[in-house]
């Protein structure tokens, strides 16, 4: 995660990084992280947790709120209407792009009332190649997400320092450090495309052991964005 943050200048003197919090083994380990490297980090930064409750009944905000308190990290957690909007009035077959944009605005909005001026997102390095190859083969255009965006409209800069980290390690390190995770956070968990894209993947590095470091060199060499500062 260091490696990443450094190569991609994402974070800088004196920042207050709003944390994205699923609670999900990624976004867990990911504030796990944040507050370890803000132990020794050379650049001072300020971190807090927001988490949007999007209505499911698996959605546990007393399991957030202790982690966050032994942690000494602030929680800010939102109550949303994206289960009733998304699944119940709406039914949407694909529901993930909707949902993601009502979290989205609620997050940002979070974000600038507590003065922050980035938002660490948790996407890993399977997430990556996973919104590659769904680009590629759904819509026909060659791209993915950037390590780092900045967003005009509420000058607040996107981060995803867990870029450089297979889905594989992060699942690791929750079992490695006996962290509890919920074991839910999304009805769409395991029937989406992007677990197409998981599954295909999986089946490609059979024939193709490189695969996983082609893509994401491809990626690196040829994406606008993800050229190195």
């Amino acid at each position: 995660m260091r490696k990443a943050i450094e190569e991609y200048n994402m974070i800088e003197e004196n920042d207050k990084i709003a944390i994205c919090l699923s609670g999900g083994k990624d976004s867990i380990t990911m504030l796990h992280a944040f507050k370890a490297l803000q132990r020794f980090y050379p650049k001072k930064f300020e971190i807090i947790a927001i988490s949007i409750n999007p209505g499911f009944e698996f959605f546990d905000i007393e399991f957030l709120e202790n982690m966050c308190k032994q942690l000494d990290i602030p929680l800010y957690i939102e109550k949303s209407n994206a289960k009733e909007i998304v699944f119940d009035i709406r039914k949407e077959k694909n529901p993930c792009s909707l949902c993601a944009n009502l979290r989205r605005g609620i997050i940002n909005s979070i974000a600038i009332r507590e003065g922050c001026n980035k938002i660490s997102l948790g996407h890993n390095q399977d997430d990556v190649l996973e919104t590659f190859l769904l680009n590629l083969l759904y819509t026909g255009n060659i791209g993915t997400f950037a390590p780092v965006s900045y967003m005009d409209r509420s000058k607040i800069t996107l981060i995803r320092p867990l870029i450089y980290t297979p889905e594989k390690e992060t699942r690791r390190f929750v079992r490695k450090n006996g962290l509890e995770v919920m074991q839910k956070v999304c009805p769409m968990d395991g029937t989406s495309k992007r677990e197409d894209m998981k599954q295909l993947i999986f089946t490609l590095t059979k024939s193709i052991p490189m695969i996983r470091a082609n893509l994401f060199g491809a990626i690196q060499r040829n994406i606008e964005g993800w050229k190195k500062n």
